[in-house]
C-alpha cells in the first residue's frame, strides 16, 4: 500500500513541473522577461522549460527518481532564492513555503526510491538463499535415497531397481527384477 501511495505522491509532485514546463515552453517571451527581471539570462527560458518538462515526466514515470529528485530539489531551491526571496510580502512568503513543501516531497521521493531498491535487493538475496537451501535439501534427499538403495542392494533385501533418469533426485522408474540378487550376473 505504501508503494501505491508513493507512486501517487510522486506523480502529483511531477504534475507541478510538467505543467510549469509546458507553460514556459508555450510562452518563452514571458519566461524570458521574468528571468531578465531577476538578473538571469533570458536565453534560459527554453532550457528551463525543457528541464522542468523532462524532469517532471521522468519523476512521474519513476525513471532515475533519485537523480531527478535531487536535480529538482536544487532547481526549486534556486527558484525560491531568485523569485520568492521577499519574505515580508505575504504572497512571496506563501510561495516560498509552497516551494519548501515541494522540496520536502522531493526528498520523500528520493528516500522512498532508495528504500524500495534496498527492499528489492534484500528480496532478491532472500530468494537466492531459499533456492540454495532448496537445492541443498534436494541433494541431501537424493543422497539419502541413494544410500538406502545401496544398503538394500548390498544386503540383498530388494527386488526392484529405482531409476532417476533425469537426475533431479526423484524416482522416475521402478522396475522389478524377478529375483533378489539382480546385480549378480
Amino acid at each position: 500500500m505504501s508503494k501505491i501511495a508513493a507512486i501517487i505522491g510522486r506523480v502529483l509532485i511531477a504534475i507541478i513541473f510538467i505543467v510549469s514546463g509546458i507553460g514556459k515552453l508555450a510562452d518563452p517571451a514571458g519566461t524570458s522577461q521574468m528571468l531578465g527581471s531577476v538578473g538571469l539570462s533570458p536565453a534560459l527560458a527554453v532550457p528551463i522549460g525543457l528541464f522542468e518538462l523532462v524532469a517532471g515526466l521522468m519523476l512521474a514515470a519513476g525513471f532515475a527518481v533519485r537523480l531527478v529528485s535531487i536535480a529538482l530539489f536544487v532547481f526549486v531551491a534556486l527558484a525560491t532564492l531568485f523569485f520568492h526571496n521577499r519574505f515580508t510580502d505575504p504572497m512571496q512568503a506563501a510561495m516560498a513555503m509552497k516551494n519548501l513543501a515541494i522540496m520536502g516531497g522531493l526528498m520523500f521521493a528520493f528516500a522512498h526510491s532508495q528504500m524500495w531498491s534496498h527492499y528489492y535487493g534484500m528480496k532478491r538475496e532472500r530468494k537466492g538463499e531459499l533456492a540454495a537451501r532448496d537445492a541443498e535439501k534436494r541433494i541431501h534427499d537424493a543422497e539419502l535415497r541413494a544410500a538406502r538403495a545401496e544398503g538394500a542392494m548390498a544386503t540383498g533385501k530388494t527386488d526392484r531397481i529405482v531409476v532417476d533418469r533425469n537426475g533431479d533426485g526423484y524416482v522416475d522408474t521402478v522396475a522389478r527384477t524377478g529375483h533378489r540378487k539382480w546385480f549378480d550376473w
